[in-house]
């Protein structure tokens, strides 16, 4: 491989593309593929190139970054039609960013290995602004030839690039046990803030009191921000902590390893997909609370 590896980069939504402008900012030309191809066109605008599929980005790159929602969405960009495995060059590196099952991306190293393809395991956290800073998280797992050609971009992308083994699917267990925190601390804030509101206390004063106190988590402080704004616009939906907390609770199920907790906040999550805020902010869950009246839009 080159001392420069050629990037591309698939899927431009919230983290992505925050991804790629780091990738630009670091000096690379990154290639881009999204759905929506007004979106690659206009990132490419900016430096880079829009491709029309994930082939012909895969064809021209050493190292394909792939920032999709779910497993279901990396098969396509992999494997259906225009998929990126059979045109990626032997001893590229596909990078899945995705949070996924990690028995699946245990077997997904092994499908791309006997197409000759490296594999990093490299779930990220952080938020859209800390993905379009260059600041996020990546849990990142897999073999030392896969770092060899990648870490660079990795680096440029993250402020945080933890190695969990040489394989791949630690770095998908801890991304798996990031979102129980995540969607439990969502969980509990909603219930505390729902509370307050029954109970009469005006919300902008027990958000700042919280916040500034043992109670507080970063949960709490920035998704509470959204309640009191009556802002529910998507940063992270509902649906996305039914799919995670399933996960959750799918990896526990296999060793009957009991989470309560996480439990809960699924049926939490669950109940404000069904009652139609899925596509909604996850603070939503807020909703599902009767007897309340949240603060209006400002």
């Amino acid at each position: 491989m080159n001392s420069a590896p050629v990037a591309g980069l698939i899927g431009l939504g919230a983290m992505g593309a925050g991804m790629a402008g780091s990738l630009r900012r670091a000096g690379y030309a990154p290639r881009v593929f999204d759905i929506r191809a007004d979106v690659a066109r206009a990132f490419a605008q900016g430096g880079g190139t829009a491709c029309a599929s994930p082939a012909e980005l895969a064809a021209a790159c050493d190292v394909v970054v792939s920032v999709v929602v779910n497993a279901a969405q990396t098969e396509a960009v992999l494997f259906g039609e225009h998929g990126c495995a059979a045109a990626m060059k032997p001893g590229s590196v596909f990078v899945m960013c995705s949070t996924v099952d990690p028995a699946w991306s245990v077997a997904l190293e092994a499908r791309l290995a006997a197409l000759g393809i490296l594999y990093l395991d490299a779930p990220i956290s952080g938020g859209a602004a800390r993905a379009a800073s260059g600041e996020m998280t990546m849990m990142t797992a897999g073999r030392p030839e896969a770092y060899a050609v990648a870490e660079p971009l990795l680096n440029a992308m993250a402020a945080k690039v933890y190695k969990l083994g040489d394989r791949a699917g630690a770095g998908s267990k801890v991304k798996v046990i990031n979102q129980l925190l995540a969607g439990v601390h969502i969980a509990a804030a909603a219930e505390a803030m729902a509370l307050g509101l029954r109970e009469g206390v005006d919300p902008a004063a027990l958000y700042e009191v919280i916040t500034h106190s043992a109670g507080n988590s970063w949960m709490f402080e920035n998704r509470m921000a959204h309640v009191l704004a009556g802002d529910y616009t998507p940063l992270s939906a509902v649906d996305i902590f039914v799919k995670d907390l399933g996960l959750v609770l799918d990896m526990a199920r296999a060793s009957k390893f009991p989470l309560p907790l996480s439990s809960t906040a699924h049926q939490m999550f669950m109940q404000a997909s069904s009652a139609g805020f899925a596509r909604e902010d996850d603070s939503a869950v807020i909703k599902i609370f009767p007897g309340i009246e949240l603060p209006a839009k400002n």
